[in-house]
């Protein structure tokens, strides 16, 4: 009971902190889960984050199996309800109050200044995925290909995973 207190109580702060989803703050869980606790090894943590971005579905899938491999079903679902719960009444309650305050000048700066916020924990996370792969240079320059492809073109960058993929399993790194 004990872990999945301490599972829920971590995962709900960050919940409070997620702005641009649960992605933003997987540098912290992996802080928690894997440095401090060592609740999940570094593999099982950068497996089940690519899986659950690979796989249909929320984006915050890998939540849930962080959980479930830390406490079986009740670790799943503890995961889940503390990284949804907090934030989703927060913004429930935003956003009933925000609309109706939407052209005032604080209401405004409070949304431009979240967005160097998000940004921000965006790039740790990509940092604390690149770190974690101990990349090469055939995958440092696929992921800057896919980059700036991704922001210049309408290709579906599912064609460049599909090739990282399959560099990945021929061993190139």
């Amino acid at each position: 009971m004990t872990l999945l207190l301490s599972l829920f109580g971590h995962f709900a702060q960050l919940s409070l902190i997620a702005f641009g989803g649960a992605s933003a703050v997987l540098p912290d869980m992996h802080r928690v889960l894997v440095t401090e606790h060592h609740w999940l090894s570094e593999s099982a943590f950068a497996a089940s984050y690519t899986i659950a971005q690979v796989a249909p579905g929320p984006n915050l899938l890998f939540v849930l199996l962080f959980g479930l491999q830390i406490a079986g079903l009740p670790g799943a679902l503890v995961a889940l309800l503390a990284m949804c719960l907090p934030s989703s009444l927060i913004a429930l309650a935003v956003e009933h109050y925000g609309h109706r305050h939407r052209e005032h000048r604080w209401h405004q700066l409070i949304r431009r200044a979240l967005a160097p916020l998000t940004i921000a924990l965006i790039l740790a996370t990509g940092v604390l995925l690149i770190n974690g792969s101990r990349p090469g240079i055939v995958s440092l320059t696929l992921t800057a290909a896919t980059v700036v492809i991704g922001l210049k073109t309408r290709f579906n960058p599912i064609w460049l995973i599909a090739a990282g993929a399959l560099l990945g399993a021929f061993g190139w790194r």
